[in-house]
């Protein structure tokens, strides 16, 4: 028994690592960034016909100073990303935990009496693998969160600036009675922009703490603004309009693709089902593939092609716009 849970600890090490590192690749996820942050850096449409030479010179200026920082972004820092998780903790404190994480797996394995490559195996399947895939589901969590309330608060702004208010009185009612996270997110547009920085640079600083395309076009429209001037209330009414159409496309994606995730789960959940009913009703028929070496070669075998076809539906399924 001891080479078998050894065996299953070193194939769950593995499987974190690949989760980890892997999957993101396989998973499109990655692909799904760059062609947001592509749509983000795309040029709005502006008027030629009623915009005067300097107005669509400094409109162009602040575009391709746009995507200058947007080229020049580097892979996000690991206090970047607690950030964007909504965690408040230190990158020391995030390492500590992740070792406690580690220690632990480790002690749990060598107290039951799987060895030390096993406890090895989960150490490191604890430490590197869970606390980032759980900063990747609190950052997902999070911007979705954002995005559901994010037209609302835009239509406040709209609202206030019709009705005499200026911007940064607009942002202060939405930090004082937004939910979370749009409140957190405009309080610390408002206080970067209290220490000296314009307020439209502290709204492209949104993108960095928040990184969706719905607050990219937020800051650009703001900066734009701010530089070359023009309507704002309009601007930002068109600004909403978009974001609420693109909040009901994606909710008709994930309605479209409801059922093609439920199939992919069956079918990835049946494999399992099966094998654990057979071995509760007839546990010598099916203890061949564990206590037979082509046994287990099947299993492993079976194991990886069941993998396989879990990330291409995950992929088929991954819908996009």
């Amino acid at each position: 028994m001891q080479v078998y849970g050894l065996f299953f600890l070193v194939a769950l090490a593995i499987g974190g690592v690949v989760w980890v590192f892997v999957y993101p690749i396989l998973s499109g996820e990655r692909k799904a960034e760059r062609r947001v942050a592509s749509v983000a850096r795309s040029e709005p449409a502006v008027r030629q016909t009623r915009a005067a030479p300097k107005a669509r010179r400094d409109i162009e200026g602040t575009i391709k100073e746009l995507e200058e920082r947007q080229k020049k972004r580097k892979r996000v820092p690991l206090t970047i990303r607690i950030e964007q998780a909504g965690l408040n903790w230190s990158k020391q404190r995030f390492t500590m935990t992740g070792a406690a994480l580690g220690l632990a797996a480790f002690l749990l394995a060598f107290v039951t009496g799987l060895g030390l490559l096993a406890g090895l195996g989960f150490a490191f399947a604890a430490s590197c693998g869970i606390p980032f895939w759980l900063l990747s589901f609190l950052k997902k969590r999070r911007e979705a969160k954002f995005l559901y309330n994010f037209p609302d608060a835009v239509d406040v702004i709209v609202r206030g600036i019709k009705a005499g208010l200026p911007l940064l009185d607009s942002l202060k009612l939405i930090a004082s009675e937004s939910e979370e996270p749009i409140r957190s997110e405009i309080r610390s547009v408002i206080e970067t922009q209290t220490v000296g920085i314009p307020l439209g640079e502290a709204c492209l600083k949104l993108y960095e703490r928040m990184p969706v395309a719905e607050a990219n076009f937020f800051g650009i429209v703001i900066s734009i603004q701010q530089r070359a001037g023009g309507n704002l209330s309009e601007t930002l009414g068109n600004l909403s309009k978009v974001l609420r159409d693109r909040k009901k496309m994606k909710a008709k994606i994930r309605a479209m693709s409801m059922e093609a995730k439920a199939s992919a789960a069956i079918i990835g959940a049946l494999p399992v089902v099966v094998m654990t009913l057979v071995w509760l009703t007839s546990p010598h028929y099916i203890e061949l593939l564990w206590t037979q070496p082509l046994g287990r070669v099947m299993l492993a075998c079976s194991a990886t092609w069941m993998a396989i076809g879990v990330f291409v539906m995950k992929k088929m399924i991954n819908f996009d716009f």
